[in-house]
């Protein structure tokens, strides 16, 4: 039991982590557009998205698939610049299908390889698989904590303040838009 719950809150760390909030950035893009009512759907991505995650790190832990670092860092934030085109051009139509799911997944297996290497050095060969599972249960209690969090904050802007929907989802947007960029500069491999 405690080797569940260390490798749950090392995962809920890692979402919260404050010198790589690309998790953070990732969720809120995804979610900023929405209400309660899309609750079950948000879910659903939040889902694949630590799917995917898990899968990639599982794929590096036990077959080793290994990617340029340089690669993976500068597709991470890529992955949330491109999470943010809906919300500062208004597009929103291709939220209503499954063009997000597919999205989310892959990002999630993006995400994931640029925690695998480290992951592979702290995991324990007997108890790997626990571990890994521990770990992607942290990283999916959080990540639900943040689109509940989010959809408070949106209520409390739309619905309170009497903002503009898309003048929030626009400043937010532009706001997670220009780290993604700062962290793609850094990152590139050009």
């Amino acid at each position: 039991m405690e080797t569940i719950l260390f490798y749950a809150q090392l995962g809920f760390n890692h979402v919260l982590d404050f010198q790589a909030l690309d998790h953070f950035y990732f969720i809120i893009a995804l979610c900023l557009p929405f209400s309660f009512n899309d609750f079950k759907r948000l879910f659903w991505w939040v889902s694949l998205f630590t799917l995917g995650h898990t899968l990639s790190l599982f794929g590096n832990y036990y077959f080793e698939i290994i990617l340029s670092a340089l690669w993976i860092e500068f597709l991470i934030p890529l992955t949330i610049a491109l999470s943010c085109i809906p919300l500062i051009t208004n597009i929103k139509s291709h939220f209503k299908t499954l063009f997000p799911s597919l999205i989310t997944f892959v990002f999630g297996i993006i995400h994931g390889l640029g925690f695998g290497r480290y992951f592979s050095l702290i995991v324990s060969e007997e108890d790997a698989l626990t571990e890994l599972l521990s770990f992607a249960l942290g990283i999916e209690i959080i990540q639900v904590c943040i689109v509940v969090g989010l959809l408070i904050l949106n209520f409390f802007a739309i619905r309170i303040l009497k903002t503009s929907s898309s003048k929030w989802q626009l400043l937010i947007g532009a706001m997670i838009l220009s780290q993604a960029l700062t962290m793609m500069a850094k990152s590139s491999p050009f």
